[in-house]
Parts: C-alpha cells; structure tokens; sequence
C-alpha cells in the first residue's frame, strides 16, 4: 500500500507554482545577476521542507532554478524527497535548454534538454547510470519561467486582470495551459511578518485530471510571499522565510492516516467476490468526480454529483498470442517504453524472459509475470520514494508502486501492452488502519479486455487484483499520470457498498 506517487507530484506541483521570479526593468540590456530567495514548505501548518529559488542573469542568458526538499513519514517511516527544475533562456524569453532532477531515497533521475533554432529539443534521460537519447518538438507558444515572468510584467497586477499561457514544465516534459487572476491587495500574516499582498489564482489545466488551483500572495516586485493549495484533502503551503528558518529542523508529519478512507462496512474475503458496488460523494466544496471507467470497472455518473462504481474484475482469455501485433493506436502506446517504465533495459529484458518462459499463451505469461514480480522484489521497503522500473530490478526493493511499474515493463518488453493504475484498494489492517488506501497495480491488454494484476498484493498474500480495487488514473507510470489520482483521492467519500459473491 502506498501514497507516495502522490507527494512525488507535490514535488512537481510546487515548483510550478515557483515559476515568477524577481522582476527587472524591460530594457534591451538586462544587467548580470544574481538573486536566491527562500521558502519554508507547509502541510497543515507543519513544516516539512524547504524550497530556493534563484535566478541568474549572464552573458544574455537568464537562468531560473527552483529546488525543493520535502520530508513526510509514513507509517513511522521518514522519507525524504528532492527535486529541481532549471530553465535556460534567452533575456526575451526564448527557450534554450532545460534540466529537472528528482532524487527519491537513493533513486535519482535527471533529464537535460537542449532547444534549437529550429524548436527541436534534444533529450537525454539519466536514471542510475543509464542514458537514453530522444526527441521532440517545443510545444508552440509555450514559455518558461522568463518567459512567464516577462508576461506577468507586462500585464501588471491591477485588480481584475485575467490572462492565459502555456507553460513548459521539465519535472513532466510537457506544456500546461494555465490562467492567470489577479485578486484585490490583502493583510497576510506571514510567520509574524504582516504585509500586504496581492492575491493570484492560478488555474492550471492539467492533462487527463482537469483543474488543478492554486492561491499566491506577490509583492508589488512580483515576488511570491505565500503560496496556497490544495492537494489530496491536505493543505500545502510555502512560504517566503529567512535562509536559517526555511533550512532548518522540519516537523513530523504523518501521512498515512490523511490517505486512507474509512469503508462503511468490513469486507470479507474479498478474492472470492465476484463484483462489489460502490455508492461513493464528493466532499463538499470539490469539484465533480472524474472516475475512469474500463473493463474491470463501470461508472455511473449522477445528477447530483455522486457516482456509482462497480468493480468486477475480468478474467484473461485464452489462447491469445503476444507479441500485439494490432494497429491501435493507444495500445500501441501501452507497449513503448517510457521514462519509468524502461522495458528496452537489457536486465528488464531478461526478467521478462525468465519468468514468461516458455509459454506462448498472453494471459498464462501476464500471470507468470505477476507470480514473479510478487517474489523477485525482497525488500518491502516503504523508505523508498519512487523509483522506475529499471532501478527496481536492480535494487529489488520497494512497494506497491515499484510492484506495478517492474510488472508494466517486463509486460511490455515481451510484447504484452500494459498499464499502470493507481487508486484505492481494501485492506483489513495495515498499520493499523480499515478500508481504502491509495495504492498501484498494473493492467494487461489480452486480446479484447484489459486484465487487472496486482503482484504487490500477490507478494504480500492477498491474491492480488480483486473487486476492493478502485481505479482513479491510468497511464505509464510517469508523474503526469498520476495528476488525477492527486485531484480525485481525498475529495470523496464511499457511503454505501453492495457485495455480490
């Protein structure tokens, strides 16, 4: 069982929200710089990191680097995350090259892009040693953190103003459109400091999870002073500080209780039930529930905001051959290799043969690669923050979210299209809590029906994928795709479940 898919995006998120610098004068000669402010990073008032900010003017390029490290437990277990975004740039704006880094535990993975004139960019992808090259095009129009900053100084903060844009973030290596408010003055307390602030709302359009809102408090020299938001029920603040006080000593803050949802009845022998009925509401305030449907999983949407989920795993036909060799599209996709889920890496090749062996059966092999994955990982270890399915094969430790992308990949490398899902799943006692927990799996495409696999669970004696599972985002097992599960869990509650056995 795991969250931490969660707080990875936290780390994402909020260097987004980091993105307007320290303003200067519009002139043709910007002169060399070199400005850092600091932000000490909130949740429910507990603080649990830090984050910097620095932006440097040299030789006509302007370079903006947002750092950020968070520390949350879980379970009594401390787990420390990193992560820093640097965007290079021309003094108009112009994009020129980029890097991001994310270290979670001992799991770090860097990616360096390089725009040129003719707007490609070219990528390289570190993660434990081993680069992957590639490329793609810049997403017309879109900006980086000069770019933005430049926008914001020519539209002013005059109450009333509204604008868009189009942002470039590497953490996901993807644009996002954004909208841009700007609110009255107001009287922040910031740490003792009162000042006053101009309030902006900003509205960030994230792909498959709808909007995402954030709250940010500026000084008339468009520094950010406070910056508000809600992710998974949980409020998450940063606020500008002192060097001392934002790297200093952080607070515990538990997370595992804030990602759990109560069950309104005990579920019994849930592996042998054939399908379970979930009545579940948005909490009050939230925005409207976007639940996936699919083959183990229909939805009903309700007038009045409540949805009706019914589970009912589907079982793999048989007889089916692998690899896919069909011209869908998205199942195509379900068979490339991505970013965390490497299933061209030479070790992740090999698993993939060793635990199919000899069949040529699709479902009998996506079953033999669920059986594998639940043994080969030995370490269940809940101090790891997210790792890809390459650093997994060498490390062999992890949980659920390590459990689902070794699954993805090795699926993959043989030719069999997978997904990772993240969700809630039923649990009986897990560090002393009932119910629903966030959690990972994987799913298999097999001739017409994706196959749910759970080897996380499998490995931990639950049987693996059952009707307690209920799917809230599918996709590759990068961060992108887990922006959803973040607006989704948390905001809803399950009020009513029929069994059918």
């Amino acid at each position: 069982m795991t969250n931490k898919q969660i707080h990875k995006l936290y780390l994402v998120l909020l260097l987004a929200y980091l993105v307007i610098p320290a303003p200067v004068k519009l002139q043709a000669q910007i002169p060399d710089s070199n400005e850092t402010d600091y932000f000490a990073v909130f949740m429910q008032r507990k603080k649990i990191g830090y984050a910097i900010q620095s932006r440097v003017v040299a030789q006509g390029k302007v370079t903006t680097t947002e750092r950020l490290s968070i520390t949350i437990h879980r379970a009594d277990t401390p787990v420390t995350m990193n992560a820093s975004e640097t965007s290079i740039e021309t003094t108009l704006g112009q994009p020129l090259g980029f890097e991001a880094a994310q270290e979670m535990s001992a799991m770090t993975t860097k990616v360096t892009g390089t725009v040129d004139k003719q707007g490609m960019v070219s990528l390289i992808t570190s993660t434990m040693g081993e680069e992957q090259k590639s490329s793609f095009e810049w997403p017309r129009g879109a900006v980086m953190a000069e770019g933005l900053r430049l926008l914001t100084l020519k539209k002013g903060l005059k109450q009333g103003t509204i604008y868009t844009a189009n942002i470039f973030s590497p953490g996901i290596l993807q644009a996002v459109d954004i909208k841009i408010e700007i609110g009255a003055k107001q009287i922040i307390d910031l740490l003792g400091r009162v000042v006053a602030l101009t309030k902006v709302t900003t509205t960030y359009n994230m792909p498959g999870a709808g909007e995402i809102t954030s709250t940010s408090y500026i000084d008339d020299e468009l520094r950010n002073q406070e910056v508000i938001m809600p992710m998974a029920g949980i409020k998450v603040e940063l606020l500008a500080c002192a060097k001392e006080f934002a790297l200093g000593e952080n607070d515990v803050f538990e997370v595992i209780d804030k990602m759990f949802l109560p069950s309104p009845q005990p579920l019994e022998d849930v592996r042998s039930t054939k399908s379970i009925t979930y009545h579940i509401s948005p909490k009050p305030g939230t925005e409207k529930l976007r639940i996936p449907a699919g083959d183990n999983q229909k939805v009903q949407q309700l007038e009045d905001g409540k949805v009706i989920v019914t589970v009912e795993p589907v079982t793999a036909p048989s007889k089916v051959t692998f690899p896919y060799k069909g011209d869908d599209l998205a199942i195509m996709i379900a068979i490339r290799p991505t970013r965390f889920v490497q299933s061209y890496d030479k070790k992740i090749i090999t698993l993939a043969r060793l635990a199919i062996g000899s069949t040529d059966d699709a479902g009998i092999a996506a079953q033999k690669i669920e059986d594998f994955v639940a043994n080969y990982i030995e370490n269940k270890n809940l101090s790891i923050g997210y790792a890809s399915a390459a650093e997994v094969a060498a490390s062999r430790q992890g949980d659920c979210t390590e459990f689902a992308v070794l699954t993805a990949a090795l699926c993959r490398a043989v030719g069999i299209p997978a997904q990772v899902v993240t969700g809630v799943a039923y649990v009986d006692d897990w560090s002393g809590f009932q119910g629903f927990g966030g959690h990972a799996w994987t799913q298999a495409y097999i001739g017409d029906k994706w196959v749910g696999l759970d080897s996380a669970f499998k490995g931990a004696g639950r049987g693996g994928f059952d009707a307690g599972h209920i799917a809230l985002a599918v996709g590759n097992g990068n961060p992108e795709d887990f922006f959803n599960l973040v607006g989704t869990i948390g905001q809803f509650k399950i009020d009513k479940i029929i069994v059918t056995k």
